[in-house]
Parts: structure tokens; sequence; C-alpha cells
């Protein structure tokens, strides 16, 4: 966990409000320039302009990509999920017994990446970075006996995400989310079927960012996201936290900071200038959606966000030009 607090100021860092992300916010900041405004309103108009990339075609493909995570909502459960679509009947099973921690940690890895995981990693449970509050206002309390977070990526295809900010590359990040859904969907009930608890989850509850860097997957970059050594940041972070006993990874540093002080190219790509200049890290931020108490390159959220109202889908132009993002590592 060191990497992680080298660019905390614990004094003034605050567990982050959930209401405070951008997501949050379109619907309850009545002061932020986007309240009450949707990523899809500009849509019908956008495919009347018969811009390339912009086609009805391309916008259902997008939509139907989502289809996994808008309507999977028992992959989210906290709980074991409710009656199967099947002829045959569950088996309850008594709780596995660890022999050996090294080669169990192995085969549960093993299990997400046989489930659409592409690097797996887990780190102790760390309250910091849990939402001190949920999108609607409810305190997030997570029992103790949940003391590992099992990390997930999903690694995407850089040459669809290199499309943005085309609707024609949306389909490739939406995915991205239904695949995630499937993946914690399918580990949570792995997980509970040799008799342990687990809470599934996708961008909510917890900071994925911080838990992955702890697990060893990567390290932050300036344009705000996770950058791993494989992907670069062209990936989906998804989490399950647990009482499974499981070997601790450790984060790992291959010099993103160092590289991302000169090389800027992600903020050469924004198109609104949301992603910083600036040389070095600090802790200067920009809005309600940027936590305090952290030092990195924080990202103007509100005009990210206003830009993909604007486009009618997200933008992933600051992962399609990081070079991280265009080679293979290891």
């Amino acid at each position: 966990m060191s990497c992680l607090f080298d660019y905390m100021d614990q004094k003034n860092y605050r567990r982050f409000d959930q209401r405070n992300t951008i997501f949050n916010r379109k619907d309850l900041d009545a002061t932020a320039p986007f309240f009450n405004h949707d990523m899809y309103e500009n849509v019908n108009k956008i495919i009347s302009e018969d811009k390339d990339g912009y086609s009805q075609l391309e916008f259902a493909r997008a939509q139907g990509a989502w289809a996994v995570y808008n309507y999977f909502h028992e992959a989210f459960s906290w709980e074991k999920m409710g009656k199967a679509n099947s002829t045959m009947q569950d088996v309850d099973m008594a709780q596995y017994q660890i022999k050996d921690l090294d080669r169990f940690t192995a085969e549960v890895k093993a299990s997400a990446q046989l489930y659409g995981a592409s690097r797996v990693g887990v780190t102790q449970l760390a309250e910091d970075w849990l939402y001190s509050f949920d999108g609607r206002g409810g305190p997030i309390v997570i029992p103790q006996e949940y003391q590992y977070a099992i990390v997930m990526i999903i690694g995407m295809d850089i040459k669809e995400i290199k499309k943005s900010p085309a609707i024609s590359a949306c389909t490739e990040n939406d995915l991205g989310y239904s695949r995630m859904a499937f993946l914690i969907g399918c580990m949570a009930q792995f997980i509970r079927h040799l008799g342990y608890k687990a809470i599934p989850m996708g961008n909510n509850i917890a900071l994925s960012i911080p838990l992955a860097i702890a697990a060893g997957l990567g390290e932050l970059g300036r344009n705000g996201l996770l950058i791993t050594p494989e992907f670069g940041s062209c990936i989906k972070i998804c989490k399950i936290f647990t009482d499974m006993p499981l070997q601790l990874d450790q984060p790992r540093l291959f010099g993103v900071k160092e590289f991302c002080m000169k090389c800027k190219l992600c903020a050469d790509a924004c198109a609104v200038g949301a992603i910083q200049f600036a040389d070095n890290p600090s802790f200067r931020i920009f809005s309600r959606s940027n936590n305090r108490g952290l030092r990195r390159w924080a990202v103007h959220a509100d005009l990210c966000y206003q830009f993909w109202i604007d486009n009618g889908g997200e933008c992933s132009s600051c992962i399609s030009v990081c070079p991280y993002s265009n080679h293979k590592g290891g």
C-alpha cells in the first residue's frame, strides 16, 4: 500500500461521496451546468447530421453492447442469486477447506480468467477506498468479515477504441461493462459455492483504481485512469469483496508517473482541455467530482462529461493515444 500513500495527504483526504460522481451529479446537483442533461439526449439530432461514425446503426450497436450490464441486475447482488432459469437443482456444498493458500489463490485467479478477466490481483480491503455514501445518500458500510478485495481487469480492443470519439468506438467500451457484469456474476457464484461470501461490483461501492493499484495491477496516469503494463488504460475494472482467505499481491511501480510527466499526449488529444498539461502532479482539483487530499493530475470531469453529452456517447481519445495502450507489455 505504500505507493498509494505517497500521493495521499491523510490529513485532508476523506472517503469520497458517490453522489459527487458525474453520473449522480447530473441528477442531484442543480448547480452543475449539465444538471438534468443525459449523455444520449442529442442522439437523434446527431444521427440526422449523417456524420461518419455516428449513424443509427452504430448507435444501436453500442446500445446492444450494454445489454448484460444494464439488465443482469443479479450480477451485482450481495447475496446468492435467486431462482435460476434452469431445470437443474442448485447444489449446496460444504465450505471448501483451504490447505495451501498460494495454490488456492492461483486457482481463484485462474477461475476469474476463465470467466473473462485479463488479469487478477488481490489486496486487503481498505476503508479509505470505500465511498462514504452511495448515489442515493445511504451510508456504505461493509461488514468486518470482508477482508479481501479481488480486483479484475478486462482488456479492450485498442483498434476499436482508436475510433473515438465516434460512436463506433463506444461499442467496445460498452461491451466492457457487459463483460464486467458477466465476470463478477460468475465469480460471485463461484465463491459462494465454495462456502464463502461475495459482494460483486463495478464502479459502485468503492473506488476501483486505488484498489487495482494496491492489488498490483497498474499505476495512476495523467489521464486519471489506471495504466497497466499489458493494456495501458484500455481496460475496464471490476472487483469482489470476500471473506475468503487469499494470498495478497503487492503494488508494483513501472515508471508511469515519470513517463506521464513528459508525455502529455492524452492532454493534447482531449478536445475540451479536461486533462492537465502541468509537468508535475499536485493536489489541485476542479469540481465536486474530484476528491481532495490526493496528489495526481486531477481531470476536469465536468468538461469531460459535457463533451460526452455533445458527442452523444463516451469519449476514449485519452485512452486511444496513450503509448501504454498501444503496445503489449508484460
